[in-house]
């Protein structure tokens, strides 16, 4: 049946089929599709009843197709994320012993963003595939493949170097996506005492203090902004859409009257999903992750603060 099947971006061996692999309970069939759209498409259609795509790298950022999908969706929404850990091994077809006989290095933009050391070691030209599962089943002989180290496996490929990431430790965030009639179904509402909420805000009337308008709202109202990420409302120059990932769930008193507040000032809201927060955030960011350069009270000089006046 088709609210059996999960429809997850393919082919197999990518991060998003280790994340579907995750969700699937006995009995659930997986269905690899194309692309993006093609997932919300699916679950939209019901031939699929949940969908699965990447929506955050801890390296990279938002993954934008996915961002934009799930903002302009008119059925499908968010019930559930997830996080697999991210390492990538490169792969030549086998019986190659020579870079000399490559022309170019592949993998899915995000793949070739968070391994640019390895891709600029070999001095191959880098070719964005649809993802690092398809840039590996479709590997020739003239090129390197980067992906998960079961692509080697999955499609007959030799491992030319493991570990080729820029950053070990990086996380790739998924979400499990359902047709919004009966999204409730698929939520254990007693199950978890912690719950986040993915919102698209859009302000009707733009202007000074706008953003500032909306923080406000969700700082008098004790609701945490754990993520702000702006998109261009299509061919509208200098309007945009607000995205914002919060602490708590729609049924909660003060999320509900947070979001009373900005519909009383003319914002039009529109849930993306909710689901059970991440339990392992750090409350404080380690200073090796801090932008080099970065002046903070106790270490910045006189000189160095009144740099930052500087362009």
């Amino acid at each position: 049946m088709a609210r059996d099947l999960i429809g997850y971006l393919g082919p197999e061996g990518s991060f998003t089929h280790a994340a579907a692999l995750g969700w699937a309970a006995q009995g659930s069939g997986l269905r690899p599709l194309a692309s993006v759209p093609e997932v919300f498409a699916a679950v939209s259609g019901g031939e699929v009843g949940l969908g699965v795509v990447a929506i955050e790298n801890s390296v990279e950022g938002y993954v934008v197709p996915s961002l934009d999908a799930i903002v302009a969706a008119r059925d499908v929404v968010a019930v559930d994320q997830s996080a697999v850990e991210i390492s990538f091994d490169a792969f030549v077809r086998p019986g190659v012993t020579s870079l000399d006989a490559l022309t170019y290095v592949t993998a899915h933009p995000h793949g070739l963003a968070q391994t640019k050391e390895f891709v600029a070691s070999t001095g191959l030209t880098p070719v964005p595939a649809s993802s690092n599962a398809a840039a590996c089943r479709d590997l020739t002989e003239g090129g390197v493949a980067i992906g998960a180290r079961i692509c080697g496996e999955l499609y007959g490929l030799q491992t030319w170097q493991a570990g080729v990431e820029d950053f070990v430790g990086a996380r790739t965030r998924f979400l499990l996506l359902a047709r919004r009639e009966g999204a409730l179904e698929r939520l254990d509402r007693t199950a978890r005492d912690g719950w986040a909420t993915m919102l698209a805000v859009t302000p009707r009337a733009t202007g000074p203090g706008v953003l500032a308008r909306i923080a406000q709202a969700f700082g008098e109202r004790g609701v945490n902004m754990s993520s702000l990420i702006t998109r261009p409302l299509k061919a509208l120059a200098g309007r945009y859409v607000f995205v914002i990932t919060c602490d708590g769930a729609p049924w909660d008193e003060h999320v509900a009257a947070l979001f009373d507040s900005l519909l009383a000032a003319g914002d039009a809201l529109k849930t993306l999903g909710v689901f059970p927060a991440p339990d392992d955030l750090e409350t404080v960011v380690d200073p090796q992750r801090i932008p080099v350069g970065s002046v903070d009270h106790d270490s910045g000089s006189q000189a160095r603060r009144e740099g930052l006046l500087q362009p």
